[in-house]
């Protein structure tokens, strides 16, 4: 089964993607619930990233439970039809972190930003 076939089969809850999704896939993901884009958090700790759901703290709970730590998942969105370059947005209520320097939903840090676009990169599909 593929990631996309897993996650349809149960609607639009997130799943940790395990390996680099077609451009099928993620059309799929972005097609529900909104239409251009899907939300992911990535796990800066272990590589890995959770995609899907309505919330990224959906994704987050699933990293959380698989033994990811919290200061390293980052939010962010993901648009499958724009050029790229543009698809990446590093966007997510669970980037406020005032704690570890991110006060905002914006992920600040420039390396921050690089670590999540290559996991991205490397499991997604190019940002």
């Amino acid at each position: 089964m593929t990631a996309v076939e897993g996650a349809a089969s149960r609607g639009s809850e997130a799943r940790i993607i395990p390996a680099l999704l077609t451009e099928a896939e993620r059309a799929a993901l972005a097609s529900e619930p909104f239409g251009d884009m899907f939300k992911l958090v990535a796990d800066l700790g272990t590589g890995r990233v959770a995609a899907g759901g309505e919330f990224h703290a959906d994704a987050e709970e699933l990293l959380l439970d698989a033994g990811g730590q919290q200061s390293d998942l980052w939010g962010a969105n993901y648009y499958p039809a724009r050029p790229e370059g543009q698809r990446l947005e590093y966007t997510a209520l669970i980037n406020i972190r005032p704690a570890q320097g991110n006060r905002g939903h914006q992920i600040e840090a420039e390396a921050t930003r690089n670590a999540v676009r290559a996991i991205v990169e490397r499991l997604i599909g190019p940002a």
